[in-house]
């Protein structure tokens, strides 16, 4: 297993007001005529410092009110996806027949979304420990994609939530391989980002779990060799679990299960065109199998079985990828999204933390059920105020975060899915190529 250490995210304390009528430090460079100002740098340090007080208290009268309602939602959210593996393995142990491949795929594409997006990316936040359930909790829980816990969890919960959108910190901006930043500087390798963009779509989590390593970590000698075997081998044990699991175990089951089937079909043929003689026993599995056009029945339809399973889980696998990648890219690689310099946040207080991980995130607007599937990750500006909180709040709380913004003349970024992904994918292309500039910001949210 993975010795990594799994940090929870870092949120400064606040800092002393400073004296009336003093001027804030500027928080976005002036040098390049093209930079658009962060709405940090309008904000007075006596605001930010009320600002932080009133998202704390939006977090403590959550987690106040925490209870049977929310626990209840949970398990049963828990108890939602086995009951569609469940389901999802039944009907593919039929998958040679296309109705029942086209729903057992579905429902466990679904099963697959759920598990990691509502569970397993919100469980290992510890958005659950609260209720001391040692099944449910950050620690122990693991999940069926390719990224080991240790590593998702300081990778994700510590490095990213903690520096959000911080050139030279974040590593999740443009996961390393890709230009999705004017201020990135360009080199020509980004110009096949638009293709492998479509890999990584694909295998998003085999993209995630390499990311994990940190690459720059190893060429700069910061990661020794002895921790690098370590993180490669826990890779190699989700994999291996993947693969025996999803393309020989299931495929297997299914592939002896249409044998038998086709067995018994041909005893029955065998008897009703009376190759038994009156008085002599029944015919026999192996005098069936010794019959060479039975046991090439039988042998067509356990290999049918075996690929028509096994492609059933590859697809499942690759609809869990690419929802993952498009709720995830959506809510952070927006135009509308900004990106900060490590000097502009080096004395941030609480309510700089605050407004960063708001800049820095974007909504997708939907309906419950298009939440619910987003493991409510399409309230990713929540989510980043608050990566604690049972993700099920995140919508009875998006009024009041949105109520600051207006106050204090902040932007409130959310927008269709469509319009979102189309942003992202935009962004990817155009930067793809040398130069570019910062795309026009929305501006303070104004109620509807």
């Amino acid at each position: 297993m993975s010795t990594i250490h799994a940090e929870k995210p870092f949120i400064p304390p606040n800092s002393p007001p400073s004296p009336a009528g003093s001027v804030p430090p500027p928080h976005m460079p002036t040098a390049d005529a093209d930079e658009l100002e962060s709405p940090l740098a309008r904000l007075t340090p006596e605001q930010l410092e009320q600002l932080g007080r009133e998202f704390d208290a939006i977090h403590d009268e959550v987690f106040a009110d925490l209870g049977d309602r929310d626990s209840r939602y949970i398990r049963s959210t828990i108890k939602l996806h086995r009951q569609l593996v469940l389901a999802a393995r039944a009907m593919l142990l039929g998958s040679r027949y296309k109705p029942l491949w086209f729903a057992g795929t579905a429902s466990l594409s679904i099963a697959k979304i759920l598990e990691n997006m509502e569970i397993g990316h919100n469980v290992m936040h510890g958005q659950w420990d609260w209720m001391n359930d040692p099944d449910i909790n950050s620690q122990s829980w693991d999940w069926d994609t390719a990224s080991p816990a240790d590593a998702w969890r300081h990778s994700h919960n510590y490095e990213h939530h903690t520096f959000t959108n911080i050139r030279g910190k974040d590593r999740d901006l443009g996961y390393e391989i890709m230009r999705i930043d004017p201020h990135q500087k360009w080199h020509p390798v980004y110009l096949l980002q638009p293709f492998y963009n479509l890999l990584l779509m694909g295998f998003f989590e085999w993209g995630v779990a390499f990311h994990d390593l940190n690459f720059d970590a190893i060429h700069a000698g910061e990661k020794s060799k002895e921790q690098l075997v370590e993180e490669l081998k826990a890779i190699g044990l989700k994999a291996r679990r993947q693969v025996v699991k999803d393309y020989v175990a299931f495929p297997l089951l299914a592939a002896a299960l249409a044998g038998a089937v086709q067995v018994a079909k041909s005893r029955r043929a065998m008897s009703r065109a009376g190759t038994r003689p009156r008085g002599t026993d029944p015919v026999t599995e192996s005098q069936v199998r010794a019959t060479s056009p039975a046991a090439r029945g039988i042998g067509a339809a356990a290999g049918r079985a075996y690929k028509s399973t096994l492609t059933a889980d590859f697809t499942a696998n690759i609809v869990r990828n690419i929802w993952a990648y498009s709720i995830i890219f959506c809510g952070h690689f927006p135009d509308q999204t900004y990106t900060f310099s490590q000097s502009e946040v080096a004395e941030e207080t609480r309510g700089g933390w605050y407004v960063r991980q708001l800049l820095g995130s974007a909504n997708i607007e939907g309906g419950p059920l298009f939440h619910f599937i987003a493991g409510n990750l399409s309230f990713q500006v929540e989510h980043h105020l608050y990566p604690d909180m049972p993700s099920s709040r995140y919508a009875e709380i998006a009024p009041r975060v949105r109520d600051v913004c207006h106050r204090y003349g902040l932007p409130y970024n959310t927008g269709p899915f469509s319009k979102q992904l189309g942003n992202v994918q935009r962004t990817i292309l155009r930067l793809a190529f040398p130069g570019g500039k910062a795309r026009r910001k929305p501006g303070p949210y104004r109620p509807s």
